[in-house]
């Protein structure tokens, strides 16, 4: 179940991994698996990253909840 407020707080990303991280304002955090580092760039560089998640991330690749969020700075590649 995703987390129903969709702002994001931060995005980090592992591309060894192809791991997509995201943690939501509310404190929930997913981890996204397969994301390309393409994907991940664009998301990134997206006008409305909220509308990129939904569009782009959400329902379109496994992933699994975060027990420990990240925190802001650790890891953060978004501002």
């Amino acid at each position: 179940m995703q987390p129903e407020s969709l702002s994001i707080a931060a995005i980090a990303y592992d591309a060894g991994r192809a791991k997509l991280t995201i943690q939501f304002e509310d404190g929930c955090a997913y981890i996204y698996v397969g994301v390309p580092g393409e994907v991940h760039r664009s998301f990134l560089d997206a006008g409305s990253r909220d509308d990129f998640f939904a569009d782009e991330i959400c329902d379109q690749y496994p992933y699994n909840r975060f027990e420990a969020p990240l925190g802001r700075g650790e890891g953060q590649s978004a501002s």
